[in-house]
This record gives structure tokens, C-alpha cells and sequence, in this order.
């Protein structure tokens, strides 16, 4: 089982119940903001704690409130791309790629297989700022590769781009998948986003009563 995921978490006036058990490689949450599309990242990375449920991805488990299994952040060998994409202002694309690496807790993703995977091999020595979009969402894919995670999490990481990017790096996320088997959880608005991928599609709505969603 790729997602083996049942999460159960009070936000505020609302209650997140997330079922999810799911034998695809790539596993699509889309739904309206503030529904908590988010937080079930977070939830899986560990950012966040369930008040109950249980979360296993590729047969290993991160949490379940039933045993007293909850693995600290840097067990889960998580590689997380946000949103704000969140790289480092002041290194160069190289040094940023590195920073990945060293986090790797083992063998990684070979480096310049990586670079040239992902077409970034003139931007090495540039700085964050002075890229472009599309540019900036390949290095931060390129870092969560390297740092060698055992699962991907995806929290709309087209936001912002325009459709012909869009379609690039869409392109490009399904070729790494093919080339490293990496399961992924992809948030999105953009339910056309997530079926391009492939992806078994998860509705999150907010809810007052306990309802959520599954698959």
C-alpha cells in the first residue's frame, strides 16, 4: 500500500477526517482553501499531530496514536516542497542543491544526474532571486530529491506559474516519478492539474460534524 493514511484533527471550529488507502505511486488532495489540505501534509511530515489515526506510506509507519508510534521529523525522510518554495535567499543554486545532499541520512540521488534530469545545469551559480518561476520550482524539486526522501509532498507547487510552465514542470514531475518510483501526495485547487498527473484524486472539505474525505 503506497498511502495508508487515517487522520483524525479538530481546526479550529472545524474537524479534519482524512481516510485514505490507496495503492497509487501518486495520490491528488484537492479542495476549497482553509479545508485542511495543508495540514494533512503536515500531518504526514510531522509538522502537525494528529489528535488520532494512523499514517503509513510504502509500508512504513510515521503514526499511529493507537501503538504510541510518532517519528520525529528528520526519521520520516520526508522531502517537502512548499508552496513559497522556501530556498535559501543567500546561496547560490549550487549550495542550495548541497544543502539537499547533506540531509540525505544516507546515499542519495546522484547529484549531477539530478542537474541534468532537471535541466539546471546553467543555474548553478545563480541566486534564488534571480530566477524565474519555473526556474525556482526545478531547483526545489532538485533539493527534496537529493536530500534521498522516501516519499514526496507537494503543496501546490504550480501556484503562481502560468500554463505553458505549468504543463513543463507537470511534464517533468511525471518523468522524475517514472525515474525513481518516489511516492508522491499532491495538493492542488486545480483538479485538471492533478489528473494530468495521474493521480488518485482525494476531495478535502471542511467539516463541523466529523465527515471528511477517503478514497
Amino acid at each position: 500500500m503506497s498511502f495508508d493514511i487515517h487522520v483524525r484533527r479538530r481546526l479550529g471550529a472545524n474537524h479534519l477526517a482524512i481516510d485514505i488507502a490507496s495503492s497509487s505511486a501518486i495520490v491528488g488532495l484537492f479542495g476549497p482553501s482553509g479545508a485542511g489540505k495543508s495540514s494533512l501534509l503536515n500531518m504526514v511530515a510531522g509538522l502537525l499531530r494528529p489528535d488520532e489515526g494512523r499514517v503509513a506510506i510504502a509500508g512504513g509507519t510515521l503514526f499511529d496514536s493507537a501503538v504510541g508510534v510518532d517519528l520525529p521529523i528528520a526519521q520520516r525522510h520526508c522531502g517537502y516542497i512548499f508552496q513559497d518554495l522556501r530556498l535559501f535567499p543567500h546561496m547560490s543554486v549550487r549550495r542550495n542543491l548541497i544543502y539537499g545532499r547533506r540531509h540525505s541520512g544516507g546515499s542519495a540521488l546522484d547529484m549531477p544526474a539530478i542537474v541534468d534530469m532537471l535541466g539546471i545545469g546553467d543555474l548553478l551559480e545563480r541566486r534564488p532571486y534571480s530566477l524565474s518561476g519555473g526556474e525556482a520550482q526545478r531547483v526545489a524539486i532538485g533539493r527534496a530529491l537529493l536530500a534521498n526522501p522516501h516519499f514526496l509532498l507537494m503543496d501546490e507547487p504550480l501556484t503562481g506559474l502560468d500554463q505553458g510552465l505549468k504543463d513543463q514542470i507537470l511534464e517533468l514531475i511525471r518523468k522524475l516519478h517514472a525515474a525513481t518510483s518516489i511516492p508522491i501526495l499532491y495538493v492542488s485547487h486545480d483538479r485538471a492539474e492533478l489528473e494530468a498527473l495521474g493521480a488518485d484524486l482525494v476531495s478535502i472539505r471542511p467539516s463541523k460534524t466529523g465527515d471528511g474525505a477517503g478514497l
